[in-house]
């Protein structure tokens, strides 16, 4: 078998699975930057199987066509909405997931609210730089904490809100009265988790029922005080509404992990935006998740190399 791994970013792979257990004749190849969109095809021409990072680098029918040897696609998570599965159907290739660990998310979002209402970044730049104390911070308890989704993640930083002292407010499309109420958690409609929460976090799976969901009429009834964070997935909101709101100084700031293209270019917009947070969709890039990954991608392997294909997405 020939295969590949692709967008190792941190140059870990290697050192996270047993990849010596490969079939003898096996040959492992492991790419650590992007492949430039019109050079995957011919890169990847050659192998029978490959391992990619959740949806970093997209597979439409027009790469899977193009990739004759491919027999096996593995992705890391349980889903990946950048592969398409009826392409893949179509042409005879399993595509398998793994394993994954549920809480890195949750924490960063954590990480990402603290550095915008205690000020981390700004206050830190401004010690570097000789000034001490250079703004006013602001505290969580009593505030109104809205959470635009609440399953297993929304639920997990409706629990850290809730030790801070915070009231707590969700809404989704299919949310009920009982689900919120059983998570301690009050049901709000949308107009008014966005009108009257200090913090509005996104925690919802994208899809074609959820895209956009977030729109430029939501971001506009939020309070000038308040704060945005989306650690889900860019196409949830209209970024282009948020990016005038932070520009125009009409809420707080943004704490952001995703982005709609990403890497994010050098020549961003999201890079000017004024008062926010960025982080380069850390939201699951973590030791124990990348240690799940290759450890049960390896195991895939080897399972579908014995006819007995596990964790089947196609």
């Amino acid at each position: 078998m020939k295969i590949a791994i692709l967008d190792d970013y941190q140059n870990v792979a290697r050192d996270l699975a047993e990849w010596h257990r490969l079939p003898n004749g096996s040959a492992l190849t492991v790419f650590e930057r992007p492949i430039p969109a019109a050079e995957l095809a011919g890169t990847l021409a050659p192998y029978s199987v490959l391992v990619i990072m959740r949806e970093r680098t997209p597979f439409p029918a027009s790469l899977i066509d193009a990739l004759p040897n491919l027999r096996l696609l593995v992705t890391t998570g349980g889903r990946n909405n950048a592969i398409d599965l009826e392409a893949c159907k179509a042409r005879g290739i399993t595509v398998c997931g793994t394993g994954m660990v549920g809480t890195p998310t949750a924490e960063l979002t954590w990480g990402l609210i603290l550095a915008l209402v205690k000020r981390i970044p700004q206050e830190e730049r401004g010690l570097r730089a000789g000034r001490w104390q250079a703004g006013l911070t602001q505290g969580l308890a009593g505030k109104r904490l809205g959470l635009v989704g609440l399953g297993k993640l929304g639920t997990q930083v409706a629990r850290v809100g809730q030790a801070f002292g915070m009231e707590v407010a969700a809404w989704s499309p299919n949310l009920t009265d009982e689900r919120a109420a059983a998570a301690g958690v009050a049901r709000l409609d949308k107009r008014d988790l966005f009108a009257t929460s200090d913090i509005v976090s996104v925690h919802l799976v994208l899809g074609e029922r959820t895209r956009g969901v977030v729109g430029a009429e939501d971001i506009d009834a939020m309070k000038p005080s308040a704060f945005f964070v989306n650690t889900s997935r860019a196409g949830l909101v209209d970024g282009d509404a948020l990016l005038a709101a932070l520009h125009e100084h009409r809420i707080a700031g943004a704490g952001l992990d995703v982005f709609p293209v990403e890497p994010l270019p050098v020549d961003s917009p999201w890079l000017e935006a004024p008062n926010t947070v960025l982080t380069p969709h850390l939201g699951y890039v973590t030791r124990e998740n990348y240690e799940v990954f290759y450890r049960d991608a390896l195991d895939d392997i080897l399972a579908w190399h014995a006819g007995e294909p596990v964790r089947m997405l196609a």
